[in-house]
């Protein structure tokens, strides 16, 4: 989201104007994913066609250029393919297409693009910085390090300077994101715990939200993390993947960290952070799992109880180590792991939910909602609250409310005086 932010910012600021819909377009250019088979194959469906489409120049870009460039090759007619974090770069990749000049260059990840190149906002309330492009890990089943690569991060200023600027923008919810915001700073001699320390000084109201960490690099900054995480502008929201229960499929996973050192930094944090939302992702069905290392998985979720679990079935991703990993997992197997996790998951977030019933307190608006005069607010601890309310200037505002109702994914309350 935040590359095409960027991109469609600098194209604005070179004098091209942004529509609505492709039948409007005269350059259609698609920022893609490839982290997961069923993401990929969408996309490419979707790419298909965009290419059919007449009197239209394509543009891909993102990281399946980098993936999976064979496939899209072969399947999608397009006018160039290019890599990520193009930035500014997609201006002259533009001009060159429609003026007839074909792309030779092989698809790559440019370095690390500036934070502060123009930017078009998706939702004018929430400013998306990537504090780093890369990661430290090397995870087994992984293709996103085949097009982010190793980590670069941007510069504690740079970050800093960004937000302000957002801020100013009108903007109240500052989302940091990376491929692992706890490995921020390593390479550059500053932590994630820096950074916050000092985008939690601005004066005014507004609201931090961390990405996503790895639990081994959070683990050796946690007391650190954890008085960061206290200042009242950072959502109470820490989202740890633990991918397996079982300490045999995380090592084949190539993951850095045990089952109970998970448990561990989940007691932690909710000791010092008592209400803290705990988000975590588990993959189904990977090369080896058997039926007790999956009974480990559903385990270690009826025991920590997150409130948001992200469940993916496995896909062997071009390239990875997991990709050759045996033996597999049937199928229909997968499928029953994933069904029987879902079920879990969503019992447990229900009744996580319905802790929250009559709680008062004030929420950042940062979302329409799907029905008309809906809002979506978030609570200190990101929790999703659906509103109704007439008043059509509500997004980017703070407002008090009380809630009435507990739901598998949200709450619903009333807006209070």
């Amino acid at each position: 989201m935040s590359d095409g932010e960027f991109m469609a910012g600098s194209l604005e600021a070179a004098g091209f104007e942004l529509v609505d819909s492709a039948t409007e377009a005269d350059v259609l250019i698609y920022n893609t994913c490839g982290v997961k088979t069923p993401t990929e194959n969408r996309a490419i469906e979707v790419l298909k066609r965009a290419g059919e489409m007449e009197g239209k120049w394509l543009i891909v870009t993102g990281c399946l250029p980098l993936i999976n460039p064979k496939r899209l090759k072969k399947q999608v007619r397009s006018d160039a393919v290019l890599g990520l974090n193009l930035g500014s770069d997609i201006v002259e990749a533009v001009h060159k297409v429609i003026s007839g000049r074909p792309n030779r260059s092989k698809p790559e990840s440019v370095t690390r693009s500036s934070l502060l190149l123009p930017r078009k906002a998706l939702n004018p309330a929430v400013s998306i910085v990537p504090v780093a492009q890369g990661c430290l890990g090397a995870c087994s089943y992984c293709c996103v390090v085949f097009a982010r690569g190793r980590l670069r991060s941007s510069s504690v200023d740079e970050i800093t300077e960004r937000v302000k600027c957002d801020l100013g923008s009108g903007a109240r919810e500052v989302w940091l994101t990376g491929q692992d915001t706890a490995a921020y700073g390593r390479d550059i001699g500053a932590n994630l715990a820096i950074l916050l320390n000092k985008l939690c000084q601005f004066d005014g109201d507004y609201m931090i939200r961390v990405g996503m960490m790895t639990p081994n690099l959070a683990l050796d900054m946690l007391d650190d993390l954890i008085k960061a995480f206290q200042d009242e502008h950072v959502f109470k929201f820490i989202h740890l993947p633990v991918q397996s229960g079982s300490d045999r499929v995380l090592k084949h996973m190539n993951r850095q960290y045990t089952a109970n050192q998970f448990r561990s930094i989940v007691q932690t944090l909710r000791k010092s952070i008592p209400e803290v939302t705990i988000a975590t992702d588990v993959i189904c069905g990977f090369p080896g799992e058997t039926r007790d290392d999956f009974e480990e998985s559903l385990n270690l979720i009826e025991q920590i109880k997150p409130d948001v679990v992200n469940i993916s079935k496995f896909f062997p991703r071009p390239r990875t180590a997991a990709e050759k990993k045996s033996p597999k997992v049937p199928n229909p197997e997968v499928s029953d792991r994933s069904r029987r996790m879902t079920h879990l998951v969503n019992r447990i977030s229900t009744e996580k939910n319905r802790g929250w019933l009559n709680w008062k307190g004030r929420i950042l608006v940062d979302e329409h909602g799907k029905q008309p005069d809906t809002f979506i607010g978030r609570n200190f601890a990101y929790k999703p609250i659906v509103v109704r309310s007439e008043n059509k200037s509500l997004l980017g505002t703070f407002v008090d409310v009380k809630v009435r109702q507990a739901f598998q994914t949200y709450l619903e309350a009333e807006i209070i005086d």
